[in-house]
C-alpha cells in the first residue's frame, strides 16, 4: 500500500511537471527561431525581439493574477484551463497570417502557461506532506532543464521542419498533461471569489510603463520616441502611488522599502538576467547570421551555455549548505564578469573551441547565480512572506529578460556583426561590475546570524 501511494505521488508530480515546464520551455525555444522568423516576416531584429518581450511581459502580469484565481476557482480547474489556453495559443500560432497575430499568440501562450505554475505549486503544498521538499526539487529540475535545453530542442526541430515546430512540440505535453490531470490531480475546492483582490490597475500601469520603456529604448538608434519615455515616467509614478494604497498590491512597495537587503537581491537578480539573457538570445542569432551555422548546429553549440549551468548547480547547492549564499553568489558574479571579459577577446578568426569555453564559463555563472540569489532572498525574508517574495523574484527575472530583449533589439537592429556583439558585451560588462559590487555588499552567513540574534 505504501509503495502504491509513493508511486501515485510521483505520477502526481509528473503531471504537474508536464505543465510547469511549458513556460520556461517556450520562453527559451524562441531564441533559435528568431532568425528564421525575422526572414519569413521581413522584419528588423528590433521588431522580432518583441517575441521575447511580449512573452515575459505577459508572464510577469499573468503569474500573480493566476495565483489569486487559483485560490478563488480551485487549483485543478485553473491547471486544466491553463493547458487548454496553451494548446489553443499554439494551434493559432501555426496559422498566423501576420507577425502581430503571432505576437498575440505568444502573449496568450504566456498567460496560459503562467496559470500552471501557481496552481501546480498550490496542489503540491496542499496534497503532498511526505517528501514535499523532494517533490518541489523535482519540479524545479523540470523547469530549469526545459529552459536550459530549449534552444537545443528548438535547433533540432527547426532544422528538421520549420519554426512552426516549436509550437507543435507543445501538443504532446499539453494533451498527456490534460489527460493525466483529469484522473490524477485531486479535486480542489473553490475559495471566495473576490475579483477586487486582484490589482488590475497596478498591473495595467506596470505593463504601460514597461512598454513605454521598451519603445523608448528601441528608438535610441534613430528617431527617438520621447513620448514613450513620458509614458514610462508617468506610468511609473502612478504605479508607485497605486501600489502604496492597495491592500494586495501587484508589487509590495512598502515591503521593498523596509527590507533593503531583499531589494538588493531583486536588483541583483534583474541585472544578472539582463546579462545572461543577452547571451541566451544573442548567441543563437550571432551564430546563425554572422557565423553561418545552421539551426541544428546552433542548438548543439548552445548546449555549452545550458549544460554547464545544470552541471554546476549541485556544486553551488553544496557550497550554500556549508557556507551560506554569499560565497557561491560571489563565484557566480565573478564568473559572469570573467565570461563577459573573455567574450571581448573573441575574434572572427577565433576557433569554435574558444567560443565554447566562453559559453561554458557563462553557463557556470548561471548555475551559481540562480540558486545562490534565490537562497539569499529566503535568508532575508520571514517564512510567512515566502510566497510574495518568490513572486517578486520571478518578476525580477522577467524584467531582466525584457531589458535584454530591448538591448539586443537596439544593438542588432541595423546590422549584426562581431563589433555589435562586442558592444552588447561591453554594456553587459558594466552590469557585471555592479553585480559583483552588490554580491560583495550583501551580508554573509555570520552577519545574518548576528542580525537575527539582535
Amino acid at each position: 500500500m505504501a509503495k502504491y501511494m509513493e508511486k501515485k505521488q510521483w505520477i502526481f508530480v509528473l503531471t504537474i511537471g508536464l505543465g510547469t515546464m511549458l513556460n520556461p520551455l517556450n520562453s527559451s525555444m524562441i531564441s533559435v527561431a528568431l532568425t528564421r522568423l525575422q526572414h519569413d516576416y521581413q522584419l528588423s531584429f528590433a521588431d522580432v525581439s518583441w517575441l521575447i518581450s511580449i512573452f515575459y511581459l505577459a508572464s510577469a502580469a499573468g503569474q500573480p493574477v493566476m495565483g489569486k484565481l487559483s485560490d478563488m476557482f480551485g487549483a485543478k480547474k485553473l491547471f486544466l484551463t491553463g493547458l487548454i489556453i496553451v494548446t489553443a495559443a499554439c494551434l493559432l500560432a501555426l496559422f498566423s497570417p501576420n507577425f502581430l497575430f503571432l505576437l498575440g499568440c505568444r502573449a496568450l501562450q504566456a498567460i496560459g502557461s503562467s496559470a500552471l505554475f501557481p496552481s501546480g505549486m498550490s496542489m503540491v503544498r496542499s496534497h503532498i506532506s511526505k517528501n514535499q521538499a523532494h517533490a518541489l526539487a523535482v519540479l524545479s529540475v523540470f523547469a530549469s532543464t526545459s529552459a536550459a535545453f530549449g534552444p537545443s530542442i528548438s535547433g533540432f526541430l527547426i532544422a528538421a521542419w520549420d519554426w512552426h515546430a516549436i509550437f507543435w512540440i507543445n501538443f504532446p505535453f499539453t494533451i498527456i498533461g490534460f489527460v493525466l490531470a483529469i484522473f490524477i490531480l485531486p479535486k480542489t475546492e473553490s475559495g471566495t471569489i473576490d475579483i477586487r483582490r486582484i490589482d488590475f490597475k497596478g498591473i495595467f500601469l506596470f505593463i504601460a510603463s514597461i512598454v513605454g520603456l521598451i519603445l523608448f529604448l528601441l528608438s535610441l538608434d534613430g528617431y527617438i520616441r520621447w513620448w514613450a519615455l513620458l509614458i514610462f515616467l508617468v506610468g511609473g509614478i502612478l504605479f508607485y502611488v497605486q501600489e502604496k494604497g492597495h491592500n494586495e498590491p501587484f508589487i509590495d512597495i512598502q515591503s521593498l522599502k523596509k527590507n533593503r537587503n531583499v531589494t538588493m537581491v531583486y536588483l541583483q537578480f534583474t541585472s544578472i538576467n539582463t546579462v545572461y539573457y543577452c547571451y541566451f538570445f544573442g548567441f543563437p542569432t550571432f551564430l546563425q547570421q554572422v557565423q553561418g551555422y545552421t539551426e541544428e548546429r546552433t542548438g548543439l553549440i548552445m548546449l555549452a551555455l545550458a549544460g554547464f549551468g545544470v552541471i554546476v548547480s549541485p556544486i553551488a547547492g553544496g557550497l550554500i549548505d556549508r557556507h551560506g549564499s554569499k560565497l557561491p553568489m560571489m563565484i557566480g558574479a565573478v564568473l559572469l564578469l570573467i565570461g563577459t571579459g573573455l567574450l571581448l577577446t573573441y575574434r572572427e578568426t577565433s576557433p569554435l573551441l574558444w567560443l565554447l569555453v566562453i559559453m561554458a564559463v557563462l553557463g557556470m555563472s548561471n548555475g551559481f547565480n540562480n540558486i545562490s540569489t534565490q537562497t539569499a532572498l529566503y535568508e532575508h525574508v520571514n517564512p510567512e512572506d515566502t510566497g510574495t517574495a518568490s513572486g517578486l523574484f520571478q518578476t525580477s527575472r522577467y524584467l531582466g529578460s525584457i531589458l535584454s530583449g530591448s538591448l539586443l533589439g537596439l544593438t542588432f537592429n541595423r546590422q549584426l556583426d562581431l563589433s555589435q556583439f562586442h558592444l552588447v558585451a561591453m554594456v553587459c560588462f558594466t552590469f557585471c561590475l555592479l553585480i559583483v559590487a552588490m554580491s560583495w555588499k550583501l551580508p554573509g552567513q555570520m552577519e545574518i546570524s548576528r542580525e537575527k540574534k539582535v
